[in-house]
């Protein structure tokens, strides 16, 4: 068995390929050719904490696996990630164990080039102001991510500390990403944004219809069990896209409850939803059909796109001969 650390992740995961394999590992998955479930997890009350596991099957990679992924939002300022994650890779053949990967920087970077991928598909082609709510790891992973498929000029921060969003701007600075600022509050810097990132774990909305521009495009990938991150009048003015309506629509913790309790209130119906982000890449659903259109891509999470991004690595792995070896 392979085992990979988070610094033997972190070297061969190579962005721009990996939004590539994300394309075609959601095409897969909407047109049946890949298999999964929706998120299953323990809950531990004691700790707000939770356990998911996230198994998915990904036969155009070669790919079996299932991640474990951990969720405790009380870890936050105590230098111990709010999530934290394993992969375990099977031989789709035999079903035998043949590689375990660290997942945190899986996750964190598969979920900004998901929304990478959505951006390509559906924001304008000239948006270059980006909106970057929440400043932890999504925050960070999704100010490197969304430049990479569009023309970013300038990238505004907040979070829900009005100091946050500019200590995350000038680390992004040092970091090498240019035009990054703070903003004070998320209205502020959704005020003419032609991109937005939700990367919160927010009870009460932070994208909100009122401070969105006409024309936007909404990345929206926090999630809460207690909330949710984009209020009910954003999801039905505008053009929403998933990975997985199965996913997106299951009741927690698999699902969206941004999309969910709208549909409970009868506000939308389930229909609302008009296309998973594969379908686009199909080309089987149309995208963006507008300049002053919303688009909303509100992401879950799902394991093909750990399989995809996994692949990646281990392919890289042997090419290098990273990793250390080890028999059960």
């Amino acid at each position: 068995m392979l085992i990979l650390s988070r610094s033997d992740v972190e070297r061969l995961l190579d962005p721009d390929q990996l939004v590539e394999a994300l394309a075609g590992a959601m095409a897969d998955l909407s047109a049946g050719r890949a298999s999964m479930p929706p998120r299953v997890a323990v809950r531990v009350p004691e700790a707000d904490g939770l356990l998911g596991v996230m198994p998915g099957s990904l036969p155009s990679a070669g790919m079996l696996e299932a991640k474990l992924v951990s969720l405790f939002p009380r870890n936050a300022g105590t230098g111990v990630p709010t999530h934290q994650a394993v992969i375990a890779v099977f031989d789709p053949e035999t079903g035998t164990p043949t590689a375990v990967l660290d997942g945190e920087h899986i996750t964190a970077m598969r979920t900004a080039a998901g929304s990478a991928l959505a951006t390509r598909l559906l924001a304008r082609d000239d948006a270059s102001t980006l909106a970057i709510l929440g400043t932890g790891v999504q925050a960070r992973a999704h100010a490197r991510m969304i430049p990479r498929v569009r023309p970013i000029t300038e990238i505004r921060v907040a979070g829900r500390d009005p100091a946050s969003g500019g200590a995350l701007a000038e680390t992004l600075d040092v970091e090498g990403t240019t035009g990054a600022c703070g903003f004070t509050s998320y209205e502020e810097a959704m005020d003419g944004a032609d991109i937005v990132c939700g990367t919160t774990h927010a009870i009460e909305p932070v994208i909100r219809r009122r401070w969105l521009s006409q024309g936007a495009h909404v990345n929206s990938v926090g999630s809460n069990p207690a909330g949710r991150e984009v209020d009910p009048e954003t999801v039905r003015d505008a053009l929403v896209v998933v990975e997985s309506r199965e996913s997106a629509l299951t009741p927690g913790p698999a699902g969206a409850n941004d999309l969910i309790w709208p549909i409970r209130d009868g506000m939308i119906g389930p229909d609302h939803v008009h296309a998973e982000i594969g379908e686009i890449v199909a080309g089987v659903r149309p995208g963006r059909t507008s300049p002053s259109q919303i688009t909303l891509y509100k992401s879950v999470g799902v394991a093909v796109q750990d399989a995809a991004a996994a692949a990646l690595v281990l392919a890289a792995a042997r090419r290098e001969g990273a990793g250390v070896e080890f028999a059960l």
